[in-house]
């Protein structure tokens, strides 16, 4: 069976977006490298137009549309990153758009989509609720239906990163790919199997919403109940259906990462090569650093698809990180209700090189016994073994210490 997409839809795409996308970075990490035994290469899509690679293919399925097909606009369904590139495509072609978004979608995104100028739709409570609810309005309106990923000519737009990746690095050995319903990887696996077949495709999913690994370890495409994943952007119930038949034929393995490994992933990102990337950007590299495979001494391209990144989830993935790490905590003692307990208690903390962050002093807590106030200290650590010491250091002056 012939698939709907090849190199020359591809190579098409490229002409299309030629002046209107960023050709990202593909930037090498001496860090990473290290890290994982494999020579570790970002493609930078976290920096493209929009924040992620989305708008490649939106662009190139809106400016192959008709006349009478822009005259009625155009309408999807996303999650945050799809939206953005489908309202700035369609802002640049003068055309109209309207985006489904899920309620629980980042602020963020949703503001940034209205910024590009589409009039967004908040409705259901995942990208598969959205979607139907796209479907509707599409229906009465008659608008083209513009999908995030289960269209040959968006996975042809989302190709030309694979074009681009051999052109900068011929001699590339494996390219990691994010997996959410399967547009993005079917359109860099078709680019690069066909140029270089040798070159491995490898896809990564999160385990929270895993709809392709299941359809291919079930020989059929399947839909989840329910999914849950801090990876929004590829937290996705029901695979494409032209999507997954390229994967069958091209793709050479599929992983699966936890949302831990993603966290930490995005948080190592951050600190050691300033890149922000939002969750479904940092499964490639989590697989890589949690062992999912081992290519050593490899040439391995990771995407890093977007980096748009809700701030209050980047402050709880950064402050989870320096806990777990042992660079932030929190105990809890008792000191005696009198001047100077506390300012001797700080003392000991001091002595041993723990920065204070904050304190909380509570004598009126049932509890506590009277003549008696609990303290409770949020720290500064170098490390696990920083927090042991200071644990140790306040048993030794009497203290009874409780890491909460």
């Amino acid at each position: 069976m012939s698939l709907p997409i090849n190199l020359a839809m591809i190579r098409e795409a490229r002409e299309r977006l030629a002046g209107v996308i960023h050709r990202t970075p593909l930037d090498h990490s001496t860090t990473f490298s290290r890290l994982t035994g494999s020579e570790v290469y970002f493609k930078l899509e976290n920096l493209q137009k929009t924040g992620s690679f989305k708008i490649r293919g939106a662009y190139n399925k809106i400016m192959s549309l008709s006349s009478e097909e822009r005259q009625r606009g155009v309408i999807a369904a996303s999650a945050g990153n799809h939206a953005q590139g489908v309202a700035c495509a369609a802002a640049r072609a003068g055309i109209t758009s309207t985006v489904v978004m899920p309620e629980g979608a980042p602020i963020s995104k949703i503001m940034a989509t209205r910024g590009y100028g589409a009039r967004v739709i908040l409705a259901g409570g995942s990208y598969d609720e959205a979607f139907d609810h796209a479907c509707r309005v599409q229906r009465e309106t008659g608008a083209t239906f513009v999908h995030g990923f289960d269209d040959p000519l968006v996975a042809a737009g989302q190709g030309t990163i694979g074009l681009e990746l051999l052109e900068e690095l011929p001699d590339l050995d494996a390219v990691l790919v994010p997996v959410g319903g399967g547009g993005l990887i079917a359109g860099i696996a078709v680019a690069i199997k066909s140029l270089q077949p040798r070159v491995r495709v490898i896809g990564v999913q999160s385990r929270g919403a895993p709809a392709v690994y299941l359809s291919l370890k079930g020989d059929c495409r399947q839909q989840l109940a329910a999914v849950a994943t801090i990876a929004d952007g590829i937290s996705v119930r029901r695979p494409g259906e032209f999507t997954l038949e390229v994967i069958r034929r091209y793709v050479d393995d599929l992983l699966l990462v936890d949302d831990e490994e993603i966290a930490r992933a995005i948080l190592m990102l951050l600190e050691r090569s300033k890149i922000v990337v939002e969750g479904a950007g940092a499964v490639t590299l989590a697989a890589l650093l949690h062992g999912h495979l081992s290519l050593p001494g490899a040439k391995v391209a990771l995407i890093l698809s977007g980096g748009n990144i809700d701030v209050n989830i980047l402050s709880i993935i950064i402050e989870r990180g320096l806990v777990k790490s042992g660079r932030i905590v929190r105990l809890r003692t008792v000191v005696t209700d009198q001047p100077g307990s506390l300012q001797r208690l700080l003392a000991a903390v001091a002595a041993v090189r723990a920065n204070i962050i904050s304190i909380n002093h509570d004598r009126i807590k049932p509890q506590v016994p009277l003549k008696q106030a609990e303290v409770e200290l949020l720290l500064e650590t170098s490390d696990g073994d920083h927090v042991r010491r200071v644990v140790d250091a306040l048993s030794r002056e009497g203290y009874t210490v409780e890491v909460i």
